[in-house]
């Protein structure tokens, strides 16, 4: 395996699980517009996710960033970490992104921004004082990588997807208390046996539909996780760097008290990860992929 093969692997599963998904809102909203006879339901689901969603990626930084208590430093204040992120910047053909500080013992970081010229990365102080310059550079790397592959905008995507089909099928169980209008032909009440079934079926498909889009949405983001660590890799030219960064993270047991489980995704490793048991059907639930196939792939490949 080598960067550019690992990087091109997890860009096609991205879209193909972004596919299964579309394909899935598609399945669901035509089967509602059907049983229902109103395409109406749909749009109102759209309408509101979108406008939802937009409002919180348009501030997602600043929410994000007074959730996490972090302190803006200017480059007096940290030159070395500065020189750091600018050169990284250059080499990735990127803007310099504004840099907070957590005042945190466990090391960890994440980056924010609805795009590279309104970018943020915030590292901890515990990353600043337990990483060696290697690996501080592989962390800054993976966070910039996510910054330069549009991370933050798919994953408004992703969470507009989930919010239209939940807002969808919650539409669909609340007609159904209160009676709505629900299409009936005479030739089904006639007893037509596909209508029954497609109705059956159609049931089953929206009571599991937003699990299946909640998996679908921690699927992707554990891809965007491995495509910017091979991303980060190539950056810096040096994949060990990283893999050793997440090796240290990995075995820290210190908590990082200003932890929110809404935004667990957004970091290099979850803050959660010492809580989590590595079974198969966890792994279905988590943010990020587990650390030990991380590093592996990472000390896997060659530049």
């Amino acid at each position: 395996m080598n960067l550019y093969t690992n990087i091109s692997s997890n860009i096609r599963k991205t879209w193909l699980l972004m596919s299964i998904f579309l394909i899935l809102i598609v399945g669901v909203g035509y089967w509602l517009s059907y049983t229902y006879d109103s395409p109406g339901i749909l749009v109102v689901a759209v309408i509101f996710s979108i406008s939802t969603s937009l409002i919180s990626y348009w501030y997602s930084d600043k929410i994000i960033l007074g959730l996490n208590k972090a302190q803006e430093i200017k480059k007096s204040d940290n030159p070395e970490l500065y020189r750091l992120v600018e050169n990284l910047c250059i080499t990735a053909g990127l803007p310099t992104p504004k840099i907070f500080i957590l005042n945190e013992d466990a090391p960890n970081a994440f980056a924010t921004g609805r795009n590279p010229q309104h970018a943020v990365i915030a590292v901890t102080r515990g990353l600043l004082e337990k990483m060696d310059k290697a690996e501080l550079e592989g962390v800054i790397a993976h966070e910039l990588s996510h910054i330069g592959n549009r991370d933050m905008l798919l994953q408004t995507v992703v969470v507009i997807l989930v919010g239209v089909l939940t807002m969808a099928c919650n539409l669909f169980f609340r007609l159904s208390f209160y009676g709505g209008n629900r299409r009936n032909s005479s030739s089904d009440r006639e007893g037509s046996q596909a209508t029954a079934i497609f109705f059956v079926l159609g049931l089953i498909a929206v009571i599991l539909a937003p699990i299946l889009a909640k998996l679908l949405s921690l699927a992707i983001s554990r891809k965007r996780e491995f495509l910017a660590d091979s991303s980060g890799a190539m950056l810096t030219r040096y994949p060990e760097g990283l893999a050793s960064a997440l090796e240290k993270i990995a075995v820290d047991s210190t908590p990082l008290t200003v932890a929110n489980p809404a935004m667990a995704h957004l970091y290099i490793s979850s803050p959660f990860q010492s809580q989590q048991k590595i079974g198969w059907l966890a792994k279905l639930f988590m943010t990020h992929p587990p650390m030990e196939e991380r590093i592996r792939i990472l000390r896997q490949m060659n530049t």
